[in-house]
């Protein structure tokens, strides 16, 4: 018999192709189910009914011209008026009987699937697939209803109903209405598969591209306790880990970030009491945990690069882990919808033109700006009352929000990772939105005008007010192409991925200072000595931060390490040149616990940094640890497109007495293709440049150091700052000379201070000086290139 005219499939039966007969979610299962299993992706067994099926059911029942007449006056602007229709076809089909041959094939296929699996009544999922969802320009999320551990023929038969229904919830109507699909063209068939018993162990999402950028050298996994609906809902916030593709196809662990979620509740199963499944609290010593270990997050993003390849396209998944058998599924897949359709030849950039009192910070989603009037809606039976325009704030959303969410200039949440509802639904809109803030529904008010920035990386801030904003579109392909390498300066690791789309041949400049600042914020030191610590309320602060390591000094190493790799990782095969650390004292005072460990001096940027600490007892132990994280990320994380940078050298005996530490600690210049480079920033390093040029691969000017002690200034002194810069005839001939010399030593060189970015003059001096390369700030890298295109 033909597939068309059948009422049920095994997933073994069906391709890709079938969409029009079990719609897009069920295809994909059978795809995976059929194509991938033998290529070692565990995909759960089950079936699924047919569009066939579907519309035996409207004829045998009779109902399809009462279902006609009750849409017959809808209007989906009028939220009463689509509730009350949609209420009304839901009822209908509820109250219909399934015929009884359509039922009898769907129980003698349960109890062959409770066969298979050796048990009686075998626990399922029941999801609905429409046979219009899931097509590459009609996807929002949670358009039907899913059921979890149905057990048993009468439920699964409920169930099976209920799925049916849910092709008229709300959502869905006003969805086909919007991309102009006939309610009548369009069936709902249904999958059943095997539950995976993830209530006892962990589930969650995964992209084989960046959900926010759009950088698709990355697998995104998002991890929780128990059953997969807490994190789509946005209730739980996750754990989240990228993994680097390029990298992970060579075998080397290649987990670049991970940042551990609260997770503090989980959707378990439910043994007694009318629902399959019921909320439970997660202890927090679970919390303080990651759901997934490193070997279960790389298998995961394996089997999404193998799922991605399959298809031919950037994928979004769901994963479950078996808390009995310890294997991890996947449960479902679908393409990724918006950053895969994105134009990437225009860079748009969002920036705020002031700022204001931050009242809430969040996840950000997206990188736009957003401002209006704060309408705070707890209760999905109040989004009448929403107004065009207006900054949505609500606990979380489900797929009943929709409606409302498209008339939000923003939206905010206190719960949710980047993958919950509200997450997905907004990329897809092009709204900004903050999920996961923890309280804005506490803290904003109702009518309050506020600014929603998603345009200052991974954290998404509500300022206070409407704030002016610009937005910036460049067409990126029609650029000129300078005679110069342009590299640019990143320092924070949650912007890289979308400044590797600016046009750029790497970076000339990796600070781990912004690292320190914004991940760790500890003092190294006063990790290294954690025990030793008297100070309760320092003490305090640390544990907050580093929960979940018992070893604080391996926290260090991990953060450094991983703020290291997403800059490596987004420029990828491309030089990143990591400088190692270079706060001056009183910076290093102001991390937790740092005081302890810094000396007052009366001038800072003359004192204690650079090159000059690493060697010293006193901070030795705080370098070598530098030294790890970077080994890590070159050795384990395969990412050997990093070069290091050691700034601040004031004499070659220092130069060498580094490089002797570095090479003890695994960091041996030539050694699996390592590069060592010097910052040029001290008189004395263009004095003695044929002699450093010995000891370093590469040099890297640092105009704006070099230009203080050209001078004499202080450039933290706002006193004498009128009396020069960069443009200064003696830095200018300085700058010179260390080109040349560069030049006749085959030494690489290139800058990376400000000047180039504030002046396209002094660009255009450094091309005809020969320069190799020049780092840039990523807002100044089209404007220069464009001032170096006109000569």
């Amino acid at each position: 018999m033909r597939k068309d005219k059948k009422f049920l499939l095994w997933f073994s039966e069906i391709r890709n192709s079938d969409v029009k007969i079990v719609g897009g979610k069920n295809a994909s299962l059978g795809e995976m189910y059929s194509q991938l299993t033998k290529k070692g992706v565990n995909i759960p067994n089950g079936f699924a009914t047919t569009a066939y099926a579907y519309q035996y059911f409207l004829k045998e029942a009779g109902i399809k011209d009462a279902i006609k007449d009750i849409l017959r006056d809808l209007d989906v602007k009028n939220l009463r008026n689509l509730q009350e229709r949609g209420k009304k076809v839901r009822n209908l089909i509820l109250q219909s009987d399934l015929p009884p041959v359509l039922e009898k094939e769907i129980l003698q296929y349960y109890r062959q699937l409770s066969r298979k699996y050796k048990v009686k009544n075998v626990d399922v999922a029941v999801r609905s697939s429409a046979t219009a969802e899931d097509l590459p320009d009609a996807s929002f999320a949670g358009q039907q209803e899913t059921f979890l551990n149905i057990r048993g023929e009468k439920e699964l038969l409920k169930a099976v109903k209920k799925c049916i229904a849910s092709l008229f919830t709300d959502r869905a109507i006003a969805y086909r209405e919007e991309k102009g699909f006939d309610h009548f063209k369009v069936s709902l068939t249904v999958g059943v598969q095997k539950m995976v018993r993830s209530d006892l162990a962990a589930s969650g999402v995964m992209f084989s591209i960046d959900t926010e950028s759009g950088f698709d050298q990355v697998v995104l996994i998002n991890a929780i306790y128990g059953l997969g609906e807490y994190i789509v809902q946005g209730m739980v916030t996750p754990d989240e880990y990228y993994v680097f593709k390029p990298t992970l196809a060579q075998g080397k662990k290649a987990i670049i970030a991970k940042t551990l979620g609260p997770k503090t509740r989980k959707l378990v199963y439910n043994f007694s009491g009318k629902s399959p499944v019921k909320d439970a609290k997660v202890p927090p010593a679970q919390q303080h945990k990651f759901a997934l270990t490193d070997d279960e997050v790389l298998q995961l993003a394996r089997w999404a690069v193998i799922i991605e390849q399959h298809y031919k396209k950037p994928m979004d998944m769901e994963w479950a882990k078996d808390g009995q058998s310890g294997k991890l599924y996947i449960v479902q897949a679908r393409p990724e919808t918006v950053q895969s359709q994105r134009n990437y030849s225009v860079v748009e950039e969002y920036k705020l033109k002031q700022k204001g009192k931050v009242l809430v910070e969040g996840a950000a989603v997206g990188s736009k700006i957003g401002s209006g009037d704060v309408n705070v809606i707890l209760d999905v039976k109040d989004i009448n009352k929403f107004k065009e325009g207006q900054v949505l704030v609500t606990t979380m959303t489900d797929p009943d929000w929709v409606p409302v969410m498209k008339k939000a200039s923003a939206i905010v949440t206190d719960a949710g990772g980047r993958t919950c509802h509200a997450a997905i639904v907004s990329r897809e809109l092009g709204i900004p939105a903050i999920v996961g803030t923890g309280n804005a529904t506490k803290v904003l008010r109702s009518k309050q005008k506020v600014t929603v920035s998603c345009a200052e990386g991974e954290v998404g801030r509500v300022y206070e007010g409407i704030l002016p904003f610009s937005v910036k579109r460049t067409n990126i392909t029609k650029l000129p192409k300078p005679k110069v390498k342009i590299m640019m300066n990143v320092g924070e690791p949650d912007q890289a991925f979308n400044f590797s789309f600016i046009p750029n041949e790497g970076v000339g400049l990796a600070r781990e200072e912004f690292i320190v600042n914004n991940y760790i914020k500890i003092h190294p030191l006063a990790l290294i000595n954690y025990n030793k610590i008297k100070d309760k309320k320092v003490k305090k602060q640390i544990d907050e931060i580093t929960v979940g390591y018992k070893n604080k000094r391996q926290f260090y190493v991990d953060k450094l390490a991983e703020g290291i790799a997403r800059i490596a990782a987004a420029f990828y095969p491309k030089d990143v040149i990591v400088r190692l650390s270079d706060f001056k004292t009183n910076e290093y005072a102001e991390l937790i616990g740092g005081r302890q460990y810094e000396p007052e001096e009366d001038n800072p940027m003359l004192g204690w940094r650079g090159a000059s600490r690493y060697y010293d007892p006193k901070f030795l132990p705080a370098f070598v640890m530098e030294c790890e994280a970077l080994k890590k990320v070159r050795d384990e994380m395969g990412l050997v497109n990093v070069k290091i940078m050691i700034p601040f050298v004031r004499t070659l005996a220092e130069a060498k007495k580094v490089i002797k530490i570095m090479a003890k600690h695994g960091l041996r210049r030539g050694k699996n293709g390592l590069e060592l480079y010097m910052m040029v920033e001290i008189p004395a390093n263009v004095i003695l440049a044929e002699e450093f040029a010995k000891l370093f691969d590469g040099f890297s000017i640092g105009s704006n150091d070099l230009t203080q002690l050209t001078l004499g200034l202080d450039r933290d002194s706002g006193i004498v700052a009128q009396v020069g810069n960069e443009k200064n005839e003696a830095v200018k001939r300085s700058i010179a000379q260390a080109i040349k010399v560069a030049k006749k030593t085959k030494t690489k060189i290139g800058i990376c201070g400000q000047a180039p970015s504030d002046f396209p003059d002094f660009a255009q001096f450094l091309v005809k000086q020969g320069i190799d390369s020049i780092s840039l700030n990523p807002d100044s890298v089209i404007k220069t290139i464009l001032a170096l295109g006109r000569k």
